[in-house]
């Protein structure tokens, strides 16, 4: 029986087997993670940005970097994007985004690939889903950059969780040597390195703070276009302000 036609009952013990989840879908009326630690996540957050996305994304191509369980493929899906690729590298969220995209009768394709490796699809995207994933690099800046070097072609929405002040600091273009007081500045761009774990979990490596954010993007080649909410922006590609730095090739092409 295909997955669109289970009973509840039937979908309910597919949600069990496959947990535990991080996204709380709901499929045919059941949740997948009702008591979740942020509440009714992602849906909650995805309240508060929904609208800088456009409503209808037909004739557009999406790809969700680090999707997890689909919840953001499945929505740009509904908006009509033509073409959607959902990438994770663990498998269990890929099986849990496959089961999820069957029951509500989406057509979209899920790869297990690492941002890393992007350069590997050979291929552009109108729309790059970037979210909930810079935190858990131990090279974030780099995966910024192969995302603009390799798949990005117009829109990046991206999120991270971040920590220290909000403010944001006007950043000169160049400093003498003997200047120092801007680093001990709160609204300096700082990005927190964890050695061991955050929130229990070892995979969490950077937490930048708001500036740390936006100029990580703006020197990745993203302009950023609307902040709707406090850890998510959109953005536009546009050229890097600088061409140093390293970004290599797909891993496939014989270089």
């Amino acid at each position: 029986m295909s997955a669109d036609r289970l009973s509840t009952e039937e979908i309910r013990a597919r949600v069990d087997a496959l947990g535990p989840w991080f996204h709380n879908l709901d499929l045919k009326g059941v949740p997948t993670a009702p008591r979740h630690f942020l509440g009714d996540y992602p849906k909650v957050k995805w309240r508060r940005f929904s609208s800088v996305i456009p409503a209808d994304l037909s004739g557009m191509t999406v790809l969700d970097i680090g999707c997890n369980a689909g919840f953001y493929a499945m929505e740009m899906k509904r908006r009509g994007a033509d073409r959607v690729l959902g990438l994770d590298t663990e498998d269990e969220y890929l099986a849990q985004a496959r089961f999820a995209a069957e029951v509500e009768g989406l057509n979209i394709e899920f790869r297990k690939m690492s941002a890393y490796d992007v350069g590997d699809l050979h291929e552009t995207f109108d729309l790059v889903i970037f979210m909930g994933v810079l935190y858990h690099l131990r090279h974030p800046l780099l995966a910024l950059d192969l995302i603009h070097e390799h798949v990005a072609r117009d829109l990046l929405l991206f999120q991270s969780m971040q920590r220290g002040q909000s403010r944001v600091d006007p950043i000169e273009d160049d400093y003498d040597f003997w200047t120092t007081e801007p680093f001990d500045s709160p609204g300096y761009p700082r990005l927190h390195f964890v050695e061991h774990k955050y929130a229990d979990d070892p995979t969490n490596w950077w937490i930048p703070n708001r500036a740390c954010v936006e100029s990580m993007l703006r020197s990745a080649g993203f302009r950023v276009t609307a902040h709707p909410e406090e850890e998510v922006y959109l953005c536009r590609r546009i050229n890097r302000p600088q061409n140093e730095g390293p970004v290599y090739p797909s891993r496939g092409n014989g270089r």
